[in-house]
């Protein structure tokens, strides 16, 4: 199955729904590796949030981590501000309370960013808002050191600082 493992990769990177679906029907791995050794899940258009529904409804693993930056999905989706696709992963499953390889929960990346609806949404799921990563900074923080003002003001709100 690893030449379906390979076409599952590739038809979800390019966001192609109905390959995904046949390719799952026909008993592509969805937790298999590409060449890259990422799952079809790693390497989903994450804007396409159905063709993300789909993968997770097979069985796809939502914390499955990068082999290199010790990424989840959920930090990707998070740091690109795909809100809905970040609801799908909580859903299925995703552990927002996962750091990566330098400490960065999808809190710190979604805040960097400056992604309001993300952050709303992971502030309530994440247990310590005040974690730091191993730099030593909040999401707070990144968010005012990346003048992301909006974001940094409702954190700020949401802890209780204001």
């Amino acid at each position: 199955m690893a030449c379906c493992t390979h076409l599952l990769c590739q038809a979800s990177a390019s966001g192609k729904l109905e390959d995904v679906l046949n390719l799952l029907r026909a008993g592509a791995e969805v937790n298999g590796l590409n060449e890259f050794r990422r799952t079809p899940l790693q390497v989903a258009m994450l804007g396409n949030t159905e063709l993300v529904q789909a993968l997770l409804a097979a069985g796809a693993d939502p914390n499955a981590r990068d082999q290199i930056l010790n990424l989840t999905v959920t930090h990707d989706a998070a740091r690109e501000g795909f809100v809905e696709t970040v609801r799908v992963l909580i859903n299925h499953g995703a552990d927002v309370n996962l750091a990566d390889e330098i400490g960065n929960l999808p809190l710190h990346l979604a805040a960097r960013e400056g992604h309001l609806e993300v952050v709303r949404m992971l502030l309530d799921l994440t247990e310590d808002p005040w974690r730091t990563n191993r730099e030593g900074h909040t999401a707070l923080w990144l968010a005012r050191d990346f003048n992301r003002v909006e974001t940094a003001d409702f954190i700020e709100q949401y802890l209780g600082l204001e």
